[in-house]
């Protein structure tokens, strides 16, 4: 029964591992793999002299700190939150609302957007002029302040309710008996929580901090792609677009690669490290 899945894993990531030798490669499309001459690490050097990585560099780990703040504690919340509503009629409807975003593509989301915050036809102005202001509306999606801001929100929109499904599962599974104890010690809902609920999550949210951390430089290709635009290209470019850019409109495959590897060397960096400090802590947590 394991056999599809493993050859899933050898076929789609580790047999195009071979294309990491591009990145150390003076890539020529015609010469191929074999013909082109090696560089060894002069591809790297290229992308640090390169204005365009540095941006794109911050920008990701900028970005990727924000989702990282606000974004993944909305699960948590949103999970303990559901658990306590005791109608499950209602319950249930609040989880097929809250979940139907995540199935809905980035592109209809970016329709969505625009036709609530166009400056001119937008949802928001035509409540404005209806409430009788007739002022400027400020366009969040080509405004430098506000771009990553409507990233992060947008996003939180999107993926929060289905991020729930796997914290609901685990405390799903806490003892009830905790619950009845800490009640006929006059423990209310807030201490129930805080002494119980988190403590049941914490080696479901510890191992999925470490992934998180381990993503840091991976801001979300879909999304950013699908909103931003040449106004906030300064705030929104990104080391995914950047790799894209780089492959299919320069065809700079070597660079691209290059840049591509380093976020890869990057992110297992920080996994490992992460993954050091959490078993430091609570000897139980952690991946490995």
């Amino acid at each position: 029964m394991a056999i599809p899945g493993i050859l899933f894993f050898i076929v789609f990531h580790y047999v195009p591992m071979y294309g990491i030798l591009i990145a150390f490669k003076k890539y020529n499309l015609y010469q191929g793999f074999g013909g082109s001459p090696w560089v060894g690490l002069d591809n790297f050097v290229k992308l640090f002299e390169m204005g365009g990585f540095r941006r794109a560099l911050g920008n990701t780990i900028i970005i990727s700190f924000y989702q990282l703040l606000f974004a993944f504690p909305a699960p948590i919340i949103l999970a303990i939150m559901l658990n306590e509503v005791r109608h499950m009629l209602y319950k249930r409807f609040v989880q097929t609302v809250i979940y139907l975003p995540h199935f809905v593509s980035w592109i209809i989301i970016a329709g969505i957007l625009y036709a609530f915050f166009s400056p001119s036809t937008g949802v928001i102005r035509e409540l404005a002029v209806w409430f009788g202001y007739e002022g400027t509306i400020t366009n969040f999606l080509s405004s430098k302040e506000y771009f990553r801001g409507l990233l992060v929100v947008s996003n939180i929109w999107k993926e929060a309710g289905f991020g729930t499904v796997l914290y609901l599962a685990t405390i799903a599974s806490i003892d009830p008996q905790l619950y009845e104890a800490a009640k006929v010690d006059g423990a209310k809902k807030w201490r129930q929580i805080w002494h119980i609920t988190l403590p049941g999550l914490r080696t479901t949210l510890v191992i999925l901090l470490i992934i998180r951390v381990g993503h840091i430089l991976n801001a979300g290709l879909d999304q950013v792609y699908a909103l931003y635009n040449p106004q906030v290209y300064e705030v929104s470019e990104i080391l995914d677009t950047f790799i894209y850019k780089l492959a299919f409109e320069e065809a700079k495959y070597d660079l691209s690669t290059a840049t591509g590897v380093f976020k890869s060397v990057i992110g297992l960096v920080l996994v490992l490290i992460t993954n050091y400090i959490a078993k430091k802590i609570d000897r139980d947590s952690g991946l490995i």
